[in-house]
């Protein structure tokens, strides 16, 4: 079977997991958790790679929370750094090509979280003087998934790289609404029909028309710069349901502290990280501003 972005040489390593040994390309730097994704989730074709803003933003998810265990005793000095380095080289745009799995998977992104701790962890045992997949050293679970759940580290992504887009979004969208103005004015003598129920009706000016557009699309950056600040509260320190079950009760403030200090974002903890683990409605409202 050939499996969509596998590495193309033939030397590999041996990797297990519960389901048994598999055989990983040896200079991958993802690992079996991921070459089981992609077998199982060969849906679209479109990998995590093309989601450039995504992998920067769940590195420094991962960064944040390295630093955060770190700080509380979790993590020792050693790991600490080496998960650190390989996060930053990641948001900088090192090693996307590994992050390999499938965009539409069965779960809740744990395909893609693992994909992000493998890739990680098998940097950092480099970093470390070890070979990848030597996981006694540093492990993809037990030391860069610490204290994390896919269901905190995902969403809280996702709401990462929406923020790191946005911005060239409304400057796009600013300079559309200066080049109608400009047409506003350049067209504001010029008389047309203006129309009702598919019929002509009254006379307007070509500008007014012009500007109206300009007038929809200042609303809706309005509304648009509004919603996206809903995507500052997070959940990470949820872990699997909102419980923050296995860390320590320090920890959702402190990953989110560092998270602030990584992306210079100001975000807060949920008032309630059970409701925040199911919530889908801020991408629901942004989503609908946008169509």
């Amino acid at each position: 079977m050939t499996i969509p972005g596998a590495m193309t040489g033939t030397a590999t390593r041996t990797e297990h997991d519960l389901l048994g040994d598999r055989e990983v390309p040896a200079d991958a730097y993802y690992g079996v958790q991921t070459l089981r994704a992609q077998e199982n989730f060969h849906i679209t074709d479109v990998a995590l790679s093309h989601f450039p803003r995504l992998i920067e933003a769940l590195a420094q998810v991962k960064r944040a929370t390295a630093r955060a265990n770190h700080g509380l005793g979790a993590l020792d000095d050693e790991r600490a750094a080496a998960i650190e380095q390989a996060c930053s080289e990641i948001a900088g745009g090192e090693l996307h090509e590994h992050f390999v799995v499938d965009m539409i998977q069965g779960g809740a992104g744990t395909s893609t979280n693992m994909n992000a701790n493998e890739v990680i962890a098998n940097r950092a045992l480099e970093i470390l003087g070890h070979a990848k997949g030597e996981y006694e050293h540093l492990h993809p679970n037990n030391h860069v998934n610490l204290s994390q759940s896919t269901n905190d580290v995902y969403p809280t992504s996702l709401r990462l790289a929406i923020l790191l887009t946005f911005p060239a979004l409304v400057d796009s969208m600013e300079h559309l609404i200066s080049t109608l103005r400009t047409k506003g004015a350049e067209y504001s003598e010029i008389l047309k029909m203006g129309r009702t129920q598919m019929q002509d009706a009254v006379p307007m000016t070509v500008g007014q028309e012009f500007n109206a557009w300009a007038t929809t699309i200042e609303e809706d950056v309005e509304r648009l710069t509004r919603t996206a600040s809903a995507f500052q509260e997070i959940n990470l320190g949820a872990t699997a349901i909102g419980t923050g079950i296995t860390t320590d009760p320090r920890y959702a403030q402190r990953a989110t502290e560092e998270l602030s200090s990584l992306t210079g974002i100001d975000f807060m903890v949920s008032i309630d990280l059970v409701e925040a683990t199911s919530d889908t409605g801020a991408f629901v409202t942004f989503s609908g501003i946008l169509r």
